[in-house]
């Protein structure tokens, strides 16, 4: 497995390696010791979404002793994955980072515990899997507002990008506040 570093702490692109031929490829998109090692606590949940082209789903995370660690792919379609450093101890706290996740390019991001994490959907019918670390549990659930200009993710640079007019939002992610609520809460 590769690991590629990024500008947040602890945050790494993984690319599993890929045995192939003409007739296509063979990986593993998980193991267990190699992740333990970037401090994946073992696997609780593997789940799936599926999303038309435009789905913005984010920024959430779980709190407190329910944090989950992610391992999340695109297995199909394509997507702008972006995460953001919500630990107050981190020096990339409240910075952000993206990437783009397809099954071609195989790569995955590894999302640490106290991060917010959302994607965009670049195409029709993408279906995006996520390896947990940690049980859901729906009373810990939070979220950071998408949109929210003091953390600065540059969605408008993708919507142009994948030709997208504006994103299709869960009611859910049009209510949450922006970082300052976050600390408030925190504090």
């Amino acid at each position: 497995m590769n690991k590629i570093s990024t500008n947040l702490q602890d945050c790494y692109i993984l690319e599993p390696a890929r045995f192939g031929d003409a007739r296509g490829y063979f990986s593993a998109p998980y193991i267990e010791s190699e992740y333990r090692a970037l401090g994946f606590q073992g696997l609780k949940q593997v789940s799936r979404s599926k999303s038309a082209k435009g789905v913005l789903r984010g920024m959430h995370f779980q709190k407190n002793e329910y944090a989950q660690a992610k391992i999340v792919e695109a297995i199909q379609g394509a997507v702008i994955d972006v995460v953001i450093d919500l630990r107050k101890s981190s020096s990339s706290y409240g910075k952000w980072t993206s990437v783009l996740l397809t099954p071609e390019n195989g790569r995955q991001l590894y999302v640490p515990r106290g991060f917010a994490h959302g994607f965009l959907s670049l195409k029709d019918d993408t279906v995006f899997q996520y390896f947990v670390d940690n049980a859901y549990a729906p009373e810990q659930e939070g979220g950071i507002a998408w949109d929210d200009p003091t953390v600065g993710v540059d969605w408008q640079s993708f919507f142009d990008e994948y030709d997208i007019s504006h994103p299709e939002l869960s009611s859910k992610d049009t209510k949450y506040g922006g970082l300052a609520d976050f600390e408030k809460e925190q504090a």
